[in-house]
């Protein structure tokens, strides 16, 4: 079960003005559920992606590289679970681009004004054929107000629908913010094994859109590990529609701080949600690291803890073997690290205890005080490397048996 997180009712999630979404079973790989969904985007949207750091990223990843780099003005993303048509070669990127163009035909827009998505099973052909056909159904199903249902249909291993919204008030009118987001395991930084859409009908020019795409990365995808796997199909896109009639052109402009912010929450929730339904999870633990040369450090830090298989199986037994946080620290790449200034504390239920100073284990640690908080749902590890004024926050989960089980099985 995820960790202290429902999904968002259909009334929560509010439309963005200049989107609208369907969805479809197409049976890609699986029958009797929706597979396939389309959003269709008003003339004028703009539209920024980051993407996989994997080399063996998927064909509808280089596709969207390719479509975002001619710069046409976007006006659909179509999106499939099941299948990830990564490891496919020619015939990937023929299935990739055919997609774009039953959809271009379908719209009336050019397929280079469309975005495809994919997800599922690597190494395993796209029945483009079942796709097309389902684009139908999706397009006769095209609304605004249907976050919710394109939230479950683009699932594959997880437990439930992931999605967000926001609502703040600028110079008297109001920007709407609505977000969902995909993923539970192949879970690491530089994007996941996820896939994240986010809309706003602010207007926003398009480098500040890029760039507050990559913030809002930075904070929020980039900052979870389920289990350190880089999968190939890893996606975050962001949409700025300018249906609510307000254009932000640079950072500095009236309200797009409160904007920005509202952003990033919402990139905040869809991430951390990914981590409280990870695959077997049954713990959801924050790193924090602290007192660090730069920001880097300390996410080098944060994820060799949270990248750990022992500490993670540690937290799922509730176990307070807490010296595998030292280690990790100790192999995080800080080579010029003294551990005597490092300091780490335990926290859950809004209080913390001190576990290790001054090189080892603090004089006023009782084991028994580790091993009640680690049976806590939510738990807290902050490291303060005593060493400079940066920080960084990671988000991850323990590594139970149900991990393994729901990984053997996911093919059958």
């Amino acid at each position: 079960m995820p960790v202290n997180y429902r999904t968002p009712a259909p009334e929560e999630l509010l439309p963005v003005a200049g989107v609208r979404l369907g969805v479809a079973a197409a049976a890609i790989r699986k029958l009797d559920r929706h597979d396939l969904t389309l959003l269709a985007l008003d003339a004028g949207s703009r539209v920024a992606g980051v993407f996989t750091a994997n080399r063996f990223c998927a064909a509808p990843v280089q596709v969207c590289r390719r479509h975002l780099e001619i710069g046409s003005d976007m006006r659909a993303l179509v999106i499939n679970t099941g299948i990830a048509n990564a490891g496919t070669g020619e015939q990937g990127w023929l299935a990739a681009t055919e997609t774009c163009a039953a959809v271009g035909r379908l719209l009336g827009i050019d397929d280079r004004q469309v975005l495809p998505f994919s997800t599922g099973v690597i190494l395993e052909p796209l029945p483009v054929d079942r796709l097309i056909a389902g684009l139908p159904s999706c397009a006769a199903n095209l609304a605004a107000d249907n976050w919710h249902a394109a939230a479950h249909a683009i699932m594959t291993t997880d437990t439930l629908a992931k999605a967000a919204s926001r609502r703040i008030e600028n110079a008297g009118r109001s920007i709407t913010i609505t977000g969902i987001s995909k993923g539970a395991g192949m879970i690491r930084p530089n994007m996941a094994t996820m896939l994240a859409f986010i809309a706003t009908d602010a207007g926003i020019a398009a480098p500040l859109l890029q760039q507050l795409l990559q913030e809002a990365a930075a904070e929020s995808f980039n900052c979870i590990t389920v289990d350190g796997d880089t999968s190939t199909n890893d996606s975050f896109i962001l949409i700025a529609t300018g249906g609510a009639g307000i254009e932000f052109a640079d950072a500095g402009a009236a309200g797009y701080e409160a904007l920005r912010q509202a952003v990033i929450d919402v990139a905040v929730e869809l991430a951390q949600a990914i981590v409280r339904d990870g695959e077997g999870a049954s713990k959801f633990i924050t790193v924090a690291v602290e007192g660090g040369r730069d920001s880097a450090e300390c996410k080098r830090v944060g994820y060799a803890i949270a990248h750990s298989p022992l500490v993670k199986t540690a937290f799922f037994a509730s176990d307070p073997n807490l010296g595998r946080i030292l280690a990790a620290i100790g192999y995080a790449e800080v080579d010029d690290l003294d551990v005597d200034r490092v300091k780490v504390w335990l926290a859950s239920a809004g209080s913390e205890i001190l576990v290790a100073e001054n090189g080892g284990r603090a004089a006023s640690y009782r084991e028994e005080d580790g091993a009640r908080r680690m049976q806590e749902a939510e738990i807290g590890v902050r490291v303060d490397l005593g060493r400079g004024p940066a920080r960084a926050a990671i988000y991850t989960c323990d590594l139970s048996y149900d991990y393994v089980r729901i990984n053997a099985d996911y093919r059958s």
